[in-house]
């Protein structure tokens, strides 16, 4: 979902607060059918919130589908961290017998 660099500038637009479509046509510089496209597709896959405010349409970011990508995210941070540990470890283990 991320992984589309237009969507990618969207969400990094939407990090600083709520904003209009026509904002988020500024921030990212491709047309409003583009924009709107893409905001359908965040709001889809449930990353982005649209809230109407009369004739204007203002979105924002949704929370608990990064907070899910940070705890996956964590859970290989833990894995690759003690195997990194491990490797120090035995590049250390390895300098000291070389002296």
């Amino acid at each position: 979902m991320l992984a589309d660099p237009t969507r990618f500038r969207i969400v990094e637009a939407l990090v600083d607060g709520e904003q209009a479509v026509g904002d988020l046509v500024r921030a990212v510089d491709i047309d409003q059918s583009g924009v709107s496209r893409h905001l359908r597709i965040l709001g889809e896959a449930g990353f982005v919130v649209m809230r109407p405010e009369g004739a204007r349409r203002l979105y924002s970011l949704r929370p608990e589908p990064f907070q899910a990508i940070d705890d996956w995210v964590a859970s290989y941070r833990k894995l690759w961290e003690g195997r990194l540990d491990r490797f120090d470890a035995a590049l250390a283990r390895k300098s000291e017998e070389r002296k």
